[in-house]
């Protein structure tokens, strides 16, 4: 898979305590990659990162510490690096501007200065957030050329590191004696089990149903881009692979959407579950700060140029998705590495071009 290229090399995630860092660890273990993680300590408990446990060499530091990040990164050698280190919140965003901007744009930016004068780094992604284009309500995906933006503090941090990124491989990836390749990528609203952030929908839904209570929610009408955490996953790690092998052409920002049948509300993805696992009494409330309303991806360059596409649908998607919580609440089963072969099984069935 991915053409042999994670076997043995060494590879640098940064956020890799997080919920998508630590399935990307995973998965890259199953990969036979070398794995390094630059990240805190997982803010939650329990969390995907010790349940899963992942096999990490890692640092726990905070990244705007660029002293810290260039020590290790100079240390350890990565040859690929997967920045995935966030403060990951729109809510939180609004509670705390300055970690915000600090953690998304200044951590960004260490990686970036940090991984041009590494010799050992051939790529780097940059991943962001769907939430880095300039909210316009449109009822069709945003493209990759379109214009970036963000009401709320985390979507404005977001489409700042595209904007560094941007900067970063125009100004410094062109140089004669510089091989560093650098590209983005932006997906959409993640699923998969392991996820306790704050404000994750799924996770509300498993508490609610294991506890027998309520289940609050805001933003009913709300579409989102639902896809799980192993489908955006696949995309940064095709990426990784075409920079490594010095393919310039791919060095750029990407979308990594799910189809459009898995666009829908909050509603009827919270209808879905009920009737999948079981009925739950919801309430719903008036979101206290101002979210998107309508947000999907147009994901045509990378299904065109990289021949990337998703190997779940919607459906797929929530059945595993309960499937983890509901294995883990009821008989304390972890089911993410299962789950990875799975997707992968799925993948080489459908002829999907990273197999």
């Amino acid at each position: 898979m991915f053409d042999g290229i994670y076997k043995n090399r060494r590879v640098l995630v940064s956020g890799h305590t997080g919920f998508k860092g630590s399935w990307l660890c995973k998965w890259l273990n199953n990969l036979g990659a070398e794995v390094y993680g630059y990240s805190l300590l997982p803010n939650t408990e329990p969390n995907h990162f010790d349940l899963s446990n992942p096999s990490v060499n890692s640092c726990i530091n905070n990244i705007v510490d660029f002293n810290s990040v260039k020590k290790f990164v100079t240390k350890s050698e990565p040859e690929i690096i997967f920045h995935l280190a966030a403060q990951p919140s729109v809510l939180k965003s609004y509670e705390e501007p300055i970690e915000t901007f600090n953690t998304n744009i200044i951590g960004t930016t260490n990686f970036l200065e940090v991984a041009r004068y590494t010799p050992s780094v051939k790529a780097i992604i940059i991943v962001t957030t769907d939430k880095c284009y300039k909210n316009k309500e449109w009822v069709y995906g945003y493209r990759e050329n379109d214009e970036l933006g963000g009401h709320d503090p985390y979507s404005a941090s977001k489409a700042c590191a595209e904007l560094i990124t941007e900067s970063f491989r125009k100004s410094f990836t062109n140089k004669k004696n510089n091989k560093l390749l650098i590209a983005s990528a932006r997906a959409g609203n993640v699923l998969g089990g392991g996820d306790w952030t704050k404000d994750r929908i799924f996770k509300d839904i498993a508490i609610a149903i294991s506890k027998n209570k309520k289940l609050f929610l805001r933003n009913p009408n709300s579409v989102r881009p639902w896809q799980h955490v192993l489908e955006p996953l696949s995309g940064y790690l095709l990426l990784g692979q075409l920079l490594f092998q010095n393919k310039k052409e791919y060095a750029k920002p990407w979308n990594f959407g799910p189809s459009l049948s898995s666009n829908i509300t909050v509603r009827e993805l919270v209808d879905i579950v009920k009737n999948k696992w079981k009925h739950i009494e919801v309430e719903y409330e008036n979101p206290k700060n101002e979210e998107t309303k309508h947000l999907i991806l147009d994901s045509s360059k990378a299904y065109n140029k990289l021949k990337w596409q998703p190997v779940w649908d919607i459906d797929s998607t929530i059945n595993y998705t309960i499937e983890w919580y509901k294995n883990y609440y009821e008989k304390n089963i972890v089911k993410t590495e299962e789950q990875i072969n799975i997707f992968t099984q799925d993948a080489v069935k459908n002829k999907i071009i990273w197999t």
